[in-house]
């Protein structure tokens, strides 16, 4: 059976049954689920998160309305009125002082889980947890002689609306319309307001320490932090656009779900553009995703297009610096994009058991040969291809059922190649890519000197 496009024929092997049926653009029921999003349940979750005056990690626990376990208490108490299908609870460390933490002090997540027909992961998160530095000024911190920042007391105030109030209200939010919907997913979501990421990412790094440790399987993690704010510090605004940042290289599963997000979020929300930052954060800051990344998931951060550094970590990061409904929309771009991949089956493997790409050429030496295992629940999969100086797949073509393409006349050397699977109704699991392994050359010997 053959299929052409312009310049290529292709040539698809072990094919079951007839060509693809075109898939829809959009599922209405994660039309339904995106719309869903309340921009009036976001304000009200934000002007909470900022009565508690600080969330400072190391702030008073014993306190019914102010402080960290305040704080922690009424984000547990809200997620789990949402729906009895959501298994909502602490995820809870106790960490020695080191670096920012000036003592031993017991830290907790708040994790909502909504178990799915399998038990791959996908994470929506920000963290609730605040900071102010000394002074007050956060575009000129003061710093000690060693050139370390200098903070507050942790009980003064640190409201943290924007950082990160908003990711954690997105996260909130996102739980609810996720319970709420029906939907049946096929992965598990997971609902995460990490705690002590401005001390050093500790709580996201606890979390997924223990879940690589556990073999948990996390297939990606979209961490949402400062995602509130369309007008920078110096006056300029966006309020159409958001980034996402992801660590490299070019076609690691980061980048590759960063791409994803791109792609799915301009079918659900096509007002609202991804920027995609070839960076895994912003030029020497960090965020709760690297901390996944360390431990080999996939995951991308979620930073607004402008952000107002004389703010941030300050008790100037108040509710009157946030857009409503810039915020909204950036809970729908994750939505729509988590959605999407929460239906949809599990990416191909495109690795044989040792690591090596399923990639080669056919007896003639000029044709693409790739293969793939097949993915549990996919009834077709789509197959991308780009030249190898390119940032973005430029091609792509629905299959059939098939674990074996052959694209005659693209030498492998030339190109990048990928595949996503899909199931019957068209949801698209992200796309793996073709990569070589890194080369393990082992040491060269020395003849002994004569």
């Amino acid at each position: 059976m053959v299929w052409r496009l312009a310049a290529v024929s292709v040539l698809v092997l072990g094919l079951q049954g007839s060509p693809p049926a075109a898939v829809p653009d959009r599922d209405p029921k994660i039309v339904t689920l995106v719309a869903a999003v309340s921009q009036e349940r976001l304000v009200a979750i934000l002007k909470r998160l900022e009565a508690f005056q600080t969330r400072n990690t190391l702030s008073t626990v014993g306190s019914p309305t102010r402080g960290i376990g305040a704080a922690r208490e009424w984000i547990l108490g809200e997620m789990q009125s949402y729906s009895p299908r959501l298994q909502v609870s602490f995820d809870t460390y106790r960490l020695a002082a080191q670096g920012r933490i000036t003592r031993d002090v017991e830290i907790r997540n708040v994790m909502a889980v909504l178990p799915g027909r399998s038990a791959r992961r996908i994470y929506i998160s920000g963290h609730y947890d605040t900071v102010a530095i000394a002074g007050g000024d956060a575009a000129n911190p003061l710093r000690n002689a060693q050139g370390e920042l200098l903070f507050a007391d942790p009980d003064s105030p640190a409201p943290g609306v924007d950082d990160d109030g908003s990711g954690t209200a997105l996260t909130m939010e996102l739980a609810r319309v996720f319970s709420q919907s029906g939907i049946d997913f096929d992965a598990t979501l997971v609902f995460m307001c990490h705690v002590a990421e401005e001390q050093g990412l500790f709580g996201a790094r606890l979390h997924a320490q223990k879940a690589a440790a556990d073999h948990v399987a996390i297939e990606a993690v979209f961490n949402n932090d400062i995602v509130g704010g369309d007008r920078g510090g110096d006056g300029t605004a966006d309020g159409a656009t958001i980034r996402v940042y992801s660590e490299g290289p070019d076609d690691s599963p980061s980048r590759a779900l960063a791409r994803y997000v791109e792609r799915w979020a301009a079918r659900y929300v096509p007002s609202h553009r991804v920027r995609l930052m070839a960076r895994p954060d912003r030029f020497l800051r960090g965020g709760d995703h690297s901390a996944y990344n360390e431990f080999g998931f996939a995951a991308v951060g979620f930073r607004e297009s402008r952000e107002d550094f004389s703010r941030q970590h300050s008790a100037r990061d108040t509710f009157d610096d946030i857009s409503p409904a810039y915020l909204t929309e950036n809970a729908r771009v994750n939505a729509a994009a988590a959605a999407t991949l929460a239906l949809a089956p599990p990416p191909p493997v495109v690795t044989t058991a040792r690591g090596q790409p399923t990639l080669g050429r056919t007896p003639g030496a000029y044709d693409a040969d790739l293969r793939w295992s097949a993915s549990p629940g996919a009834a077709a999969y789509r197959i991308f291809w780009r030249p190898v100086w390119g940032p973005d797949w430029q091609h792509d073509l629905l299959v059939g059922n098939a674990t074996e393409v052959v694209l005659p006349d693209m030498q492998i050397d030339d190109y990048v190649f990928g595949v996503a699977a899909l199931d019957a109704a068209g949801h698209e699991s992200y796309v793996s890519a073709y990569v070589e392994p890194p080369r393990q050359n082992p040491p060269i010997a020395l003849a002994p000197e004569k």
